[in-house]
């Protein structure tokens, strides 16, 4: 993409831009503050064409942008400031056409972190903290963790912080007032989730509240423009289609955290979406893949809270067990990758080290390995489109046995009513989460057996009809209705 050329005053200096590079992979941009570099929005506005300010608003499938500075200027003992990657640098000598002195000022990426108390928040908060110079945390929302809330108000002094009560959110006001901390706004219920997610000096939203609550406040961060990092796989099931909507209008990137779909999304980047052939998404499958069938109506909470490979909350590990974790998967991949659910197939891989496989139409698969921690996909996310230098390296000795076999859908009949809800969408695709949290919390309470489980999702799947809700309150009524049918079914 060529612009006029025309000397601009960038960062103090001038120089003369002889052309703008779209440079990297399919990937987004996020907005450049001029608060970065003082005379980049002079730059933008002089003589570049309007559409490059578009792109340079956050945009899902655009590479970053590389002001290439001529050669005769690179020499130059005070350069202006150019874009590369996600750093802002002085070419203080001459590094090749495709890399720069990435020394002088590193943009830092504000968070708001929606579910900061739970695994994938304190995950987050970890790359915080190992990355400093690249994130600083904006928001929190917190739930009703009320001690742990209050000690990431304390570390990481966010502008503002949610509790899930009015009564929570006083109590934190006083513990704050107490400890001589006065300028964390404090706010509380949905609309403080909402105030996070939207906060406008956040520039990424990292949405890990469990199930459908945390729905309304992804929406409004898509909304206003948010890039958001999803570890929260119900909201793309229950109103991916409106999500992803938002997101194509806005030009919004949504970049996956789940393990499985994060490494789709890396396998994706090196062909085309008519060059997909399958989506493999790969399971552990958990604890009872070996279990014979005519005991799984006496398995125990205990024995269902054992995951083999990954420390997670209590829904998702008994979703594991049940493998109906891996059916919502099928449902997030149609949404995330714009696939049909034929075109998603799952493989058990009890290893856990192949996260997930992407086959093209030339035969070729790609697969994503690394090791089994969350911190890795969770970095990629909020790094996208580069890639930073981590400790979270994989041991090749580890791939010294490798085994993949097809997944039992009698075993586990929550992954073929996921298939069968996936291909109708919209109201049955809100139904089967709705009816899964209620049975998961009945089993939980030693109401149900483990077997209950299923079966309650199918009588509710039954009882639904079709429906596509336009709005997210349509869903959220939806949702509503399911979970009451499915605790009708349990009394």
């Amino acid at each position: 993409m060529q612009s006029p050329s025309g000397r601009v005053q960038i960062g103090g200096g001038s120089c003369s831009i002889k052309s703008i590079k779209l440079n990297g992979e399919l990937g987004g941009v996020s907005r450049l503050n001029s608060r970065f570099a003082p005379g980049l929005e002079e730059f933008l506005n002089s003589g570049v064409p309007k559409a490059l300010d578009h792109v340079l608003s956050v945009a899902p499938h655009v590479p970053p942008v590389k002001l290439v500075v001529p050669a005769e200027r690179r020499h130059r003992k005070r350069e202006p400031f150019r874009r590369c990657g996600r750093h802002i640098c002085r070419a203080a000598r001459p590094t090749g056409d495709n890399e720069c002195n990435r020394e002088v000022r590193t943009i830092l990426k504000r968070l708001a972190i929606l579910g900061s108390t739970g695994s994938i928040g304190q995950s987050t908060l970890s790359i915080v903290e190992q990355f400093p110079d690249r994130y600083q945390v904006a928001a929190l929302a917190a739930g009703r963790n009320l001690d742990e809330a209050f000690a990431q108000a304390l570390r990481w002094r966010p502008q503002v912080i949610s509790l899930a009560t009015e009564e929570l959110a006083g109590e934190l006001t006083g513990r704050l007032r107490q400890a001589g901390v006065t300028r964390i706004e404090v706010v509380h219920g949905s609309a403080g989730t909402v105030a996070c997610a939207t906060l406008p000096d956040a520039d990424f939203v990292v949405s890990a509240i469990v199930g459908v609550a945390g729905l309304e406040a992804t929406h409004a961060a898509i909304l206003a423009g948010k890039p958001v990092g999803l570890a929260n796989k119900e909201c793309m099931v229950a109103a991916g289609e409106i999500l992803t909507r938002a997101a194509r209008e806005r030009n919004v990137p949504i970049l996956p955290i789940d393990s499985e779909h994060n490494a789709v999304h890396q396998c994706l980047r090196v062909g085309t979406h008519a060059e997909v052939k399958t989506i493999w998404l790969t399971a552990s499958g958990g604890p009872f893949r070996q279990t014979p069938l005519d005991q799984f109506a006496t398995i125990t909470p205990e024995q269902a809270l054992k995951h083999p490979t990954w420390v997670m909350g209590r829904r998702i590990t008994i979703d594991s067990a049940t493998m109906f974790n891996k059916g919502l998967e099928i449902i997030e991949a149609c949404r995330l990758f714009d696939v049909p659910p034929s075109q998603v197939r799952v493989t058990v891989h009890p290893q856990s080290t192949v996260h997930s496989l992407v086959e093209y139409v030339d035969g070729s698969i790609l697969a994503q390995i690394s090791v089994t921690d969350m911190r890795l996909p969770i970095l990629y996310a909020l790094a996208w489109p580069e890639r930073p230098v981590s400790k979270l390296t994989f041991d090749l000795a580890a791939l010294r046995h490798l085994d993949f076999e097809p997944p039992d859908f009698e075993r586990f009949p929550c992954l073929r009513l996921a298939y069968e809800a996936a291909e109708k969408g919209g109201a049955h695709c809100i139904a089967l989460n709705a009816a899964d949290e209620v049975a998961v919390e009945a089993f939980l309470a030693r109401q149900i057996p483990f077997t209950g489980i299923p079966r309650t999702i199918e009588r509710v799947l039954a009882s639904t009809q079709e429906a596509h809700p336009a709005t997210i309150a349509e869903v959220l009524a939806a949702d509503r209705e399911a979970r009451e049918t499915a605790r009708a079914l349990l009394t």
